[in-house]
This record gives structure tokens, sequence and C-alpha cells, in this order.
């Protein structure tokens, strides 16, 4: 970990360029997944699911020890709280009012029915990967690299099954060859970008917001692993595996953390 840490000071000191490299690696990792669309051409639920269980729990364990615990630290647990609350509603007024469909409930949103089905695939997916983009820009910007950096590899780990899944969904909804399905994949993916760069320097702008943008950070993540992510693997007769998934993923992170702290 001190070699990574002394890597990315090597490069730049600026916290807002750390946040958009953290968000570069990111996203590549969400390219890696949807590649794997055209190498795998057969891929079981079981373990896709499995694979997003595990995603699942890496997310919900660094949510808390990079984002939650460091917030309380610097603000206090107010702050922290409120804007968990945020977070998570405007996540949940979002999924309201933002036409989309998802793998599950179907389209959602004012005049979804209006718009074509592979733009509410894509809308859906971009609000998936908002908050995690939006989550290690933070956490770059809070100036912790240790936390930030634990943080960019557990949303990278869990990129590369949620962009293999989100290929493979393109494919089963229709939505043109494995090549087109890559290419969605990857494009959900790179809003990632712009939101770590946004996280990034506004917290570094405007330094008091920091424990309430960690909050809303991680509530934002919470909602859409609780909405989206631990739903999906629960819809195809998996639950049991996929909750083994979810453990391991909560024990590995977690002993990531410790070791490497």
């Amino acid at each position: 970990m001190d070699g990574i840490i002394r890597l990315f000071e090597s490069v730049t000191e600026s916290r807002v360029l750390q946040g958009l490299i953290g968000g570069l690696i990111i996203t590549a990792f969400n390219m890696t997944g949807a590649l794997l669309v055209l190498v795998m051409r057969r891929v079981s639920d079981a373990f896709l699911d499995v694979a997003l269980g595990f995603a699942a729990g890496v997310m919900l364990t660094a949510s808390y020890t990079s984002l939650i615990l460091p917030g309380v630290e610097i603000g206090g647990v107010l702050p922290v709280l409120a804007g968990i609350a945020l977070g998570a509603l405007l996540l949940g007024l979002g999924d309201r009012i933002i036409p989309h469909t998802h793998f599950i409930a179907g389209k959602e949103g004012a005049n979804a029915g209006r718009i074509r089905g592979v733009w509410l695939f894509i809308i859906a997916i971009t609000l998936h990967n908002m908050p995690e983009g939006l989550a290690v820009g933070v956490a770059f910007g809070s100036g912790n690299l240790k936390d930030a950096i634990l943080l960019m590899f557990a949303i990278g780990v869990q990129n590369v099954p949620e962009g293999l899944a989100v290929s493979l969904s393109s494919i089963s909804a229709g939505l043109g060859s494995r090549y087109y399905a890559t290419m969605v994949g990857i494009r959900a993916g790179l809003v990632e970008i712009p939101l770590a760069l946004l996280g990034a320097w506004a917290v570094s702008a405007i330094r008091p917001m920091l424990p309430y943008a960690m909050g809303f950070a991680a509530g934002a993540m919470l909602y859409v692993i609780s909405d989206e992510i631990i739903p999906e693997t629960h819809r195809k007769g998996h639950e049991r595996l996929a909750t083994i998934g979810t453990l391991v993923g909560v024990s590995v992170m977690l002993f990531l953390d410790v070791s490497l702290g």
C-alpha cells in the first residue's frame, strides 16, 4: 500500500487530479468487465449472482471503512448522517422521476414508455454508476490516500462483474450484438470519470462540506446496493449462493482494510 501511495504522490500532489486518476482506474475496471462478454460466450446465472453478491459485499464494507467512519472522525456523526440521508433521498427521487428501466422492476420514471428501451437501459446504469464515481472523488479529495485507494480498488473490483452484467443484460434484452453490448457496458461506466473529478474538486474547494459529502456518497452507494444489486442477485433462485458471495466480499474487504492499514 505504501508503494501505491508514493506512486500517486509522485504523479501529482493535487487531490483533484488524484481523483481524476481514480475515476479513470475504476472506469478501466468497468471496461474490463464489459470486454469479457466478447470472450465468455456462456456465463451461468449462478456465477454472475455470486460475483455480484461479492461486489455488493465489497462495496458495503468500503462505504463504511472508507467513507462513513473517516467522515465521522472528520466532522462528527450528525453531518455524516445528514449526508447519508440526502444521498439516499436523491437517488430514490432519481429512481422515481428520471425515465429508465430496471433489471427487475421494468420501466420507471416519468414518460418512460415514450423512450426507446436501449436509452432507458443506459440511463439506468448511468444512475447506478454515478455514486461510485462520486465516492472515489470525495475520498481522494479528503486527502486520506490510504482510504481513497482502498475505496478505488473496492469499486474497481465490483465494476468488473457489474460491467459484465450490463453487457450480458444488454444481449438478453435484445439490444444488439456482443460488440454493441460491450459498448453499452463501457459507455455506462464513463460517467464515473467526471463524477470523480467533481467530487474531488468540491471537497477540496469547500473543506467544511467533506463529512457531508462522504456521507452523501456512502448513502447513495448503500441505496444502490440495497435497491438494485442485491435484489438482482435474488431473482433467479440463487439467493443462498449470492448471500455467500456477499459475506465473502465483506470479509475480503475488511481483511484488506485492516491488513493494509
